[in-house]
This record gives structure tokens, sequence and C-alpha cells, in this order.
């Protein structure tokens, strides 16, 4: 499985964005996709993450209710709708998904594939 990661780029706070992620292989309707990212200088934090079927879905305290996660299982492609930015949301975001049939959850040991990173750059 490859990730492929898109739409990150620069943002004036409070506007919004959306990225995505394109799966190749025939597991992706089977695995939890995850969303990371990494801030410049610190450590990788949990984003997103959303079920098999785009029911269930888990968000890091600090996205709750600004991001939305949802997936197209016929287009392989998971999105990262962030709303209402800000300049902390500054990081590089990562898809990454789980093996066939893998827990929603927000371990980053869990995903096995990851993609490439998109660069957000929210300026205030």
């Amino acid at each position: 499985v490859q990730l492929q990661a898109s739409g990150g780029g620069l943002v004036q706070a409070g506007g919004s964005l959306r990225v995505s992620c394109v799966a190749s292989g025939r597991t992706f309707s089977r695995s939890v996709m995850g969303w990371f990212r990494l801030p410049q200088g610190k450590e990788r934090e949990f984003v997103a993450a959303i079920g098999w079927s785009g029911v269930g879905t888990y968000y890091g305290d600090s996205v709750k209710g600004r991001f939305n996660i949802s997936r197209d299982n016929p287009k392989n492609t998971v999105y990262l709708r962030m709303n209402s930015l800000k300049p902390e949301d500054t990081a590089v975001y990562y898809c990454a998904a789980t093996g066939p049939w893998g827990p929603v959850t927000t371990d980053p040991s869990a995903y096995i594939y990851w993609g490439q990173g998109t660069q957000v750059t929210v300026s205030s």
C-alpha cells in the first residue's frame, strides 16, 4: 500500500484547508485511516482517525470541533477538512493506514503504512 498526501499549503489563521490522501492497493476499504502531524521541533501528534466504513471517528483534543475526517472508499481517498485554523496547527501532516481489519486507534504504532506528508502553514 502506498499513500500519497496532497492539499497542504499556506493559509491565514481562521481559514480552512482540506488535505487528501490517496491510497494504492486493494485493502483501503478494510483499513483504518489516520492523520498525524509533526510540528517543527515537536513530537508527532495524533490528529484524527476513521473506521473502515466511515463509521467511527476519533479526534485529538487540540483539533476536536474544528477538523473533520472522512473517506471515500470507491476513490481510495481519505480527507481531512481543517476549519478555524490556528498558527499552532502548522505542521507536516501525514496520512497513515492500518493493516486490514485493524482497530480504530490513536496509537501510531498500529499504523503500518505512511504517506510522505504535506506541509500546512497557518499564518497569524
